[in-house]
């Protein structure tokens, strides 16, 4: 679930937005957005503390891994089950980011079937949303270069999201940024189904399932495109 996004808005009007201090990244649009690539991320600085906003990988790569090339990355993490995963724990307690988004594309159907309906999902308004991610800070042991990546969480659907996936990003109200990007380790509270009378859904063609089809045609109403 939720394994391509929409980050289209203006990389400056986003960092406005989440409050974000310093210049804002020469981010591209990303019409379908993928794993593997970089993407904004909201994040506290681990020295000033202040919002900064970033470029990080999207697939998470623990601290504690030797050799990337031979572990997986994974790119979700269930709400559920986080606060206990030795992948993810560290990073849920103490580097936790805002992934923002103008939407993010679910399939409908069987995993693995060849007629799986993909849909937009976004809200309703068109506004950005922050979706709850976490974060890792790896070294490459060779170079000694650092490398940010980061995996969403994700919660039961909603009852929207609920008619084509039991499974949904966790998704965050502004007034929650604070808690969420801060020290307070009780946050579980905070990983639950978005508000359904929000958002809205809509079938898309099937080319978002290439991502190499990052174009505004994949955000046409099926019927349309």
């Amino acid at each position: 679930m939720c394994g391509r996004v929409i980050q289209l808005s203006n990389p400056d009007a986003i960092r406005k937005l989440f409050e974000a201090a310093g210049t804002a990244p020469n981010a591209p649009p990303r019409y379908n957005g993928a794993p593997a690539q970089d993407l904004m991320v909201v994040r506290k600085h681990p020295k000033t503390g202040d919002r900064v906003l970033d470029m990080l990988r999207w697939g998470l790569i623990p601290y504690w891994v030797e050799d990337p090339k031979g572990g997986r990355k994974p790119i979700l993490a269930r709400s559920e089950s986080a606060p206990t995963s030795p992948t993810f724990r560290g990073a849920l307690e103490k580097r936790r980011g805002i992934l923002p988004v103008d939407g993010f594309f679910e399939w409908k159907g069987e995993k693995g079937a060849k007629n799986r309906q993909p849909y937009a999902v976004m809200m309703k308004d068109r506004s950005p949303f922050g979706i709850a991610v976490i974060w890792e800070n790896w070294k490459d042991p060779s170079t000694e270069a650092w490398l940010r990546t980061f995996a969403v969480l994700t919660c039961p659907s909603n009852a929207l999201m609920a008619t084509i996936h039991d499974r949904m990003p966790v998704i965050l109200e502004p007034g929650d940024y604070d808690r969420w990007l801060g020290a307070d380790p009780d946050v579980e509270a905070l990983m639950v189904p978005y508000a359904s009378e929000k958002m809205m859904l809509y079938p898309v063609s099937t080319a978002v399932n290439s991502y190499l089809n990052d174009t505004p045609e994949v955000m046409e109403p099926l019927a349309a495109a």
